[in-house]
This record gives structure tokens, sequence and C-alpha cells, in this order.
């Protein structure tokens, strides 16, 4: 009796991966600036200083889980947290996918320059960390605000590509970023 209690069990969903942080609090090892930008770690913030382009991971990423927290420094703020991104474009990956940081269109998905999924999150108050979480698989792509799911949207065209940071010459710290890679 204990045997087929056992079987009918389903079996619990393996790990798909394991946390990679991507950012060590200390310097900007595993990044790379792309065009005229300046990125510095300040007491354990990856800071966003000033600049027209993008910070990158110097890895590519398929499928995935990105969590981070943000805040930003100054009034009028504008950034985003590029998913899938490649190399081409300057100053920012050309048709490019981005969660936008822009205060008034904050949470929106963006291709290029075409808003994809409008943006349906508040307006953060400046120096106010928010966490974000960026699932990505397949064609498919989830955002979560603060812990409370904010859309999801499937239509996503980039199969692979870097995980990055606009810079749009406003200041913004980002905090706790780590990634895990889904099978």
């Amino acid at each position: 009796m204990l045997v087929a209690l056992f079987l009918s069990v389903p079996a619990a969903r393996a790990e798909e991966g394991t946390w990679e942080n991507l950012f060590n609090g200390k310097d900007l090892s595993g990044w790379t600036p792309v065009h005229e930008v300046t990125f510095v770690a300040t007491n354990s913030n990856l800071r966003l200083v000033s600049g027209m382009g993008w910070l990158r991971t110097e890895k590519q990423y398929k499928d995935f889980i990105l969590e981070f927290e943000w805040r930003a420094l100054v009034s009028g703020y504008d950034s985003g947290v590029f998913i899938r991104a490649g190399l081409e474009g300057k100053p920012w990956p050309k048709d490019g996918w981005q969660v936008n940081l822009l205060g008034a269109a904050l949470g929106g998905l963006v291709k290029g320059t075409k808003t994809i999924v409008p943006a349906e999150t508040m307006r953060a108050p400046l120096n106010k960390w928010v966490k974000m979480r960026i699932e990505m698989r397949g064609k498919k792509v989830c955002l979560d605000v603060d812990g409370e799911r904010a859309w999801e949207y499937e239509g996503v065209d980039a199969e692979q590509g870097y995980l990055g940071i606009q810079a749009e010459d406003k200041s913004f710290d980002f905090r706790n970023i780590r990634v895990q890679e889904l099978k």
C-alpha cells in the first residue's frame, strides 16, 4: 500500500538551474560597456553614472529568470533592461527587447522604439528600491514588480542574446542582480 501511494505522487519538478550573481558588488567583472557610458561599483551597488549606450553581460542567454533591484537617483529618470539583445545598433541594440525603466512608462515592454506591452506600473519615487523579476521561456516573457505579476507576453522573436542595462544619461543604482538559466 505504501508503494502504491508513493507511485501516485507526481515527481517533484527538478531544479532547472542554479542562481548566478551577475554583479559582485565590487567591480564590473562579467560586464562590458557598449558605446560612451560610465558605470561604476559603489557602496555594493552597480551605478549608472552617465552616457548614451548600455552595459551588457559578457555571456549570452536563451531561457532564464533575471532578478534585480533598482532605484532612480534623479528626477525624469529613464533607463531599461535589455533581454536577449544583439550587438548591432547605436547607441542601443537595434530592435532590442527591453523592459522600460522610464518613469512615465515603468515596466512596459519595448522592441526597438515600439511599445509592445504598455506600462501599468506606477512611477517609483526617487531613491526607492524596486524589485523586478523577468522570466524568459521560448517566445514568452513575464514581468513581476515587487512580487506582483505586471504582465505576460508571447511573441519575443529573439532566441538568445545579452542582458543589459540601458544608459540614457540618467543616474540609477542596481543591486542583487542574479540570473538562473532554464533548461
